[in-house]
């Protein structure tokens, strides 16, 4: 036997779902009566367009909103990259994060530094308006070596580096080529290997290590070029110092890279030139009486 057909209300059904999605918003619920509806038609439609605006409706994406998104994101590979790359102890990671902090600092000192590109930049226009033609005396003017480069020789004659022979010799001038000689403020031990008896150096350099009123006192002060040993077994240290910043010692003899290119021996007091160098300083061996 055949049942009979199942009759439902789709009216009551559609308003019961929309009872259901609307009854914490409204402080008076649509009820679901026995066969009627407990609100009018035009309600209904207006409540169902709000409601399927508001589940359309997209969120509106900003510029912090997006940043902040990507930080989000690339957080766990950056961390999982920086594990992976700092290793697993901590010695490890000492060294990793002093590395990390290096580049840094490089990055900072350089890509990240407006006086680093202003620089580049006046360099690129240098180099430009000389293609052309412009700009020639002040390129003449910058056309000096580096002071690094100049004070261990140059043909100038600064720092020491003239060829001129140093006779007759200025009584002003106390100390002599091979001579140990102590720096005062440093309290280094050096060798002198040429003089000048005043001051002779790029007026760059002069302002550099002087003052205005200073350097008036350094151009009359006898200069002397110095070797010194450096922080490594084989470096060399090289100043332009004046007599004042200088004091000779006796008995002492120090280890100084290329020494052997200036002098021969050393005799117990001081060591003895070659005889390219006592051509220059002719009267640096001969004793004061």
């Amino acid at each position: 036997m055949e049942e009979p057909p199942l009759y439902v209300n789709t009216t009551e059904v559609k308003l019961c779902h929309f009872a259901l999605l609307s009854w914490h918003k409204q402080a008076r619920q649509p009820q679901c009566a026995e066969g009627s509806w407990g609100g009018n038609t035009e309600e209904f439609n207006t409540r169902e367009e709000v409601r399927g605006s508001q589940l359309t409706a997209m969120p509106r994406l900003t510029g912090p909103a997006v940043l902040q998104l990507v930080l989000l994101l690339s957080a766990v590979p950056a961390q999982y990259l920086l594990t992976r790359w700092s290793g697993a102890s901590a010695a490890q990671r000492y060294h990793a994060t002093t590395r990390m902090l290096r580049i840094w600092k490089e990055w900072r000192s350089s890509y990240l530094n407006s006086t680093a590109w202003t620089t580049w930049a006046n360099q690129q226009m240098s180099h430009a308006m000389s293609l052309v033609g412009l700009g020639q005396g002040e390129e003449q003017a910058h056309m000096l070596p580096p002071v690094e480069t100049m004070l261990y020789d140059n043909d100038l004659g600064f720092f020491g580096a003239s060829k001129t022979v140093r006779s007759p010799r200025p009584p002003y001038v106390f100390l002599r080529v091979g001579e140990v000689v102590l720096e005062r403020k440093g309290n280094m031990v050096g060798v002198v290997v040429s003089w000048d008896p005043e001051l002779k150096a790029p007026q760059e350099w002069i302002n550099k290590m002087y003052s205005s009123s200073e350097g008036v006192t350094a151009e009359r002060t006898p200069h002397y070029k110095v070797l010194f040993s450096g922080p490594g077994p084989s470096s060399l240290l090289v100043a332009y110092l004046p007599q004042t910043q200088l004091e000779r010692i006796t008995g002492m003899r120090p280890d100084i890279p290329t020494l052997e290119h200036y002098f021969t021996h050393f005799d117990g007091e001081r060591f003895v030139m070659q005889p390219w160098l006592r051509e220059l300083f002719p009267e640096d061996e001969i004793n004061d009486a």
